[in-house]
């Protein structure tokens, strides 16, 4: 039995599909254990992912990208996780391409645009965005870095940190406090800060149990200027901007667990059969047969779900309280999968040099960045129950 496609697959999409296997199988897969170990991927990687389409396949033609829709995003994040390449479809076209682009896109200026979504597309520009903070994570009415106003623009002091594509970026949109008349996430604004500003600095790569070859970085800003037309947004509107684009930021971790999870099962899949114990293969024995059956049947129930949040983000109807519904849900299952999945595998299943290790370990952040799975359930719970 093949795992369930999405109801939304045509021949159109297969066609993507494979040209993203082709990739991976040629220019990925052969060098990803040494980028492991380099806790980096080269940076012309970026520029042979836009070559090939896969950093702006739903952007406007005008501004670089491909014109195409949500799905096309979502099947090549969607791959990259099946096949265990989760730095790909987390940190590098999950935050470039689903998140910051689409703040671009939706939120910048014409002249923003233009500046950075057709570099971005090449692979010519490498984008971050930077709210985590030292005292604040998914709570933003903890953010401490602030601009403050100076002529026409502001001067930004502060620092980030667990900030994915951080040593590479050549740019970073970066959340800070802007009027701090106000209490909690009100008046936080959006600014675009380039590599070479003055007074911006990166940390050290951080030392992370999974994702090994995301760059992850802590970022410092002392004293940097930053010009009044660098707001992304609505001046002090930035938390309107998070909200807004946070359902396509929550689907996209949900996509790429659940792709991941499928993965997973299919390499688990192909190991039972072949792997022998006590004179027969571990397919045969009951409780792998029941283990696996529930681990099939709870992956095709969540596709279900997961299609029809898809489609609703593709026609702008999907809502925070669904979208986090498809995150908690979908990473969790991934977290489970996965721990079942490894388990078939035995001491094999522990060595780093199997696939299976590497999700396994990679998955466990899925449950924190995009905001933690008691997060999750807390906008859940606010909408069922009120506050």
């Amino acid at each position: 039995m093949r795992l369930s496609e999405p109801s939304w697959m045509n021949e159109e999409y297969e066609i993507l599909r494979d040209s993203v296997r082709r990739f991976i199988a040629a220019e990925i897969e052969p060098h990803y254990e040494a980028w492991e170990e380099a806790g980096i991927v080269p940076r012309e990687i970026w520029n042979r992912l836009g070559e090939h389409g896969f950093l702006a396949p739903d952007m406007p033609e005008q501004y670089g990208g491909a014109g195409g829709s949500y799905q096309h995003l979502a099947l090549i994040i969607a791959e990259f996780a099946r096949l265990g390449f989760a730095t790909f479809a987390g940190s590098m076209i999950g935050v470039h391409s689903a998140i910051v682009n689409h703040y671009i896109l939706n939120h910048g200026s014409e002249e923003q645009k233009r500046r950075y979504l057709p570099a971005m597309a090449s692979g010519d520009m490498v984008a971050a965005i930077a709210m985590t903070e030292p005292g604040a994570g998914s709570d933003l009415q903890g953010i401490r870095t602030v601009a403050v106003r100076d002529g026409n623009g502001y001067i930004l002091n502060g620092s980030k940190t667990f900030i994915s594509n951080g040593q590479q970026c050549d740019f970073v949109v970066v959340v800070a406090k802007t009027d701090n008349t106000v209490a909690g996430a009100k008046g936080i604004s959006l600014l675009f800060v380039e590599k070479d500003a003055a007074g911006f600095s990166r940390g050290r790569n951080l030392d992370k149990i999974g994702l090994h070859s995301a760059d992850t970085s802590e970022l410092f800003f002392d004293d940097v200027r930053v010009d009044g037309g660098a707001v992304l947004g609505a001046e002090h509107g930035g938390f309107a901007v998070l909200m807004e684009e946070l359902p396509r930021e929550r689907l996209t971790l949900a996509i790429s667990g659940l792709a991941a999870a499928e993965g997973a099962l299919q390499w688990t899949i192909d190991y039972v059969r072949e792997r022998q114990i006590f004179g027969k293969p571990v397919a045969d024995f009951q409780n792998t047969r029941f283990k696996i059956a529930e681990m099939m049947t709870e992956a095709r129930a969540l596709r279900a779900f997961i299609d029809e949040c898809t489609l609703k983000l593709a026609t702008n109807d999907l809502d925070t309280v669904t979208a986090s519904m498809a995150k908690l849900k979908a990473t969790e299952l991934q977290g489970e999968i996965i721990d079942g999945c490894l388990q078939f595998f035995g001491g094999y299943g522990y060595m780093r040099e199997f696939p299976i290790a590497r999700a396994f370990v990679d998955a466990r952040v899925q449950r924190i960045y995009g905001g933690t799975s008691e997060v999750m359930k807390e906008i859940i719970a606010r909408d069922v129950l009120g506050r």
